[in-house]
C-alpha cells in the first residue's frame, strides 16, 4: 500500500518528498458525481419526472464544489512548498502554464458549445429552450473568467457548472503569486486570507443589502469567490510539509476523531435537511453546526481538509479509496463535472416520454444509468482524444 510506503521513510524526507496523495483521485471523482445528482434532480423536477431533489444527498452540489476548492488550496500549496524548497524559488510562469494547459482547453471547449452551438442546434431541430442570455451579452465574461457573474446576473444555464473554474482560475492568478512573494510567511498569509474575507462577508451580511442592489450583487459575487476555503487547504498543505512527527502519530488521525470526522461528514451529507426539517432535538444541532452563517461555512471546510488528510496520509485510515478502478474515474473528473449538464439536458430531451412512462424506481435506475454511462464515457473520450494533447505541453515551460 503506498500509504505505508509513506510512513516508510524518515519523518522531514516524507513530508516534503510526496509525489502521490492515495485516495484523493476517488474523492475528486465522488464530488464530481454528488454535483451530478444535485443537477440530475433538480433538471428532472424542472421538467416534471420524478425526482428525489427534497433529499439532502442530492442536494450537495455546492457543497461538493466546496470541497475541491479546498483540494486544490491543499494540492496547490503543497506543490509550491515543495517546489520553493527544491529549486529555491517558485516559478509563476511556469506555474501559470500549467494551468493554462490543464484547464483552459476543455473550458473553453464548453464555453464555444453552451453559448453558442447548442443553441444553434436547439433552434434548428426546434426545441423550444430559452437560453438565458445571449452569447453577445457574457462571452466577455467567460473569456475573463467570470462564468460566477454570468451565473450571478441571468440565472442557471446548461454551463452553469463553469462558475468554479472561474473562481479556481482566479485563485490560481493570485496564488503563486503570492505564496512567491510571501515566501517565508505562508502561514501568516492563508490565515490573513481567511480573516480577511470572513470579515468582508459578514460586513456585507450585516449591511443587508436590498436583493437585485449593486451591493446585493457585491455580496453574492464576494462570497462565491471561496479563497477562504481554498486558503484552509494550504494551511494543511503548509502542516504537512513542515510536519516533524510520523503520520501515525498525529491526533488527529485517532480512531475517536475518525469517527467524530466521518459521522460529522455523512449525517452532513445525508441526514442534514431531515434533521432541520424534523422537530427533534439533533435537528436544531444540525441547524447551528450547519446553518450558521460565515461559520458553517467554516466548519464544513475544515471537515473536508480532515477527510483529505485522512484518505491520504492516515496509514490507520477506516477507509481506503486507493483503487485502480477508483483513480481512473477520478482521472477524468474535470470531464464528468464539465459535461454533465450538457449530457443530463441531452437526456431529457431525448428520452423525457418515455421516462414519464415509467415507475419511480425504473425511471431513476434507467436515468442515472444513462447519465452515468453518457458522462464518463464522454469524459474518457474527451480525456484521451483531446485534453491530453494539450497535456503534453506542460513541459514546455519550466
Amino acid at each position: 500500500m503506498k500509504q505505508l510506503q509513506l510512513t516508510s521513510l524518515p519523518t522531514e524526507t516524507m513530508s516534503k518528498t510526496i509525489k502521490y496523495f492515495p485516495g484523493l483521485s476517488a474523492l475528486r471523482f465522488f464530488a464530481a458525481y454528488l454535483v451530478l445528482m444535485h443537477h440530475t434532480e433538480t433538471i428532472r423536477q424542472k421538467y416534471g419526472l420524478f425526482n428525489l431533489e427534497a433529499y439532502t444527498l442530492f442536494r450537495n452540489g455546492s457543497t461538493a464544489v466546496s470541497f475541491f476548492f479546498v483540494l486544490s488550496g491543499f494540492l496547490i500549496s503543497y506543490l509550491l512548498l515543495k517546489e520553493d524548497k527544491e529549486s529555491g524559488d517558485i516559478s509563476v510562469k511556469g506555474f501559470y502554464w500549467r494551468r493554462v494547459v490543464r484547464i483552459w482547453p476543455l473550458y473553453f471547449l464548453l464555453v464555444i458549445i453552451g453559448v453558442w452551438l447548442v443553441p444553434f442546434a436547439l433552434k434548428t431541430i426546434g426545441f423550444e429552450y430559452q437560453m438565458p442570455y445571449s452569447g453577445g451579452e457574457v462571452w466577455w465574461m467567460y473569456l475573463l473568467f467570470l462564468p460566477f457573474l454570468v451565473n450571478t446576473l441571468f440565472g442557471s444555464s446548461l454551463l452553469e457548472p463553469l462558475w468554479s473554474i472561474g473562481v479556481e482560475e482566479w485563485f490560481y492568478i493570485i496564488w503563486a503569486p503570492l505564496m512567491k512573494f510571501f515566501r517565508q510567511h505562508m502561514l501568516l498569509l492563508f490565515w490573513l486570507i481567511i480573516v480577511i474575507k470572513t470579515s468582508l462577508i459578514t460586513l456585507l451580511m450585516l449591511m443587508d443589502p436590498q436583493p437585485g442592489s449593486f451591493l446585493d450583487v457585491t455580496r453574492q459575487v464576494v462570497d462565491t469567490l471561496k479563497f477562504e476555503a481554498m486558503a484552509i487547504g494550504g494551511i494543511g498543505a503548509y502542516y504537512v510539509f513542515h510536519g516533524t512527527k510520523s503520520f501515525d502519530n498525529w491526533k488527529i488521525f485517532s480512531p475517536v476523531v475518525q469517527l467524530t470526522g466521518f459521522t460529522l461528514l455523512i449525517w452532513r451529507l445525508v441526514f442534514h435537511g431531515e434533521l432541520v426539517a424534523s422537530n427533534i432535538a439533533l435537528g436544531e444541532v444540525s441547524k447551528v453546526l450547519f446553518n450558521t452563517p460565515v461559520i458553517s461555512n467554516l466548519i464544513l471546510y475544515v471537515l473536508f481538509l480532515w477527510l483529505i488528510l485522512s484518505i491520504s496520509l492516515n496509514p490507520k485510515s477506516w477507509i481506503n479509496l486507493d483503487k485502480k478502478w477508483l483513480n481512473s474515474l477520478g482521472d477524468v473528473s474535470y470531464g464528468i463535472y464539465m459535461y454533465q449538464m450538457l449530457v443530463i439536458f441531452g437526456v431529457i430531451l431525448i428520452f423525457k416520454n418515455h421516462l414519464q412512462q415509467l415507475s419511480p424506481l425504473m425511471s431513476t435506475l434507467v436515468f442515472y444509468g444513462i447519465i452515468s454511462v453518457g458522462v464518463i464515457g464522454v469524459s474518457y473520450l474527451s480525456k484521451f482524444l483531446f485534453e491530453n494533447k494539450f497535456l503534453k505541453w506542460k513541459s514546455l515551460v519550466k
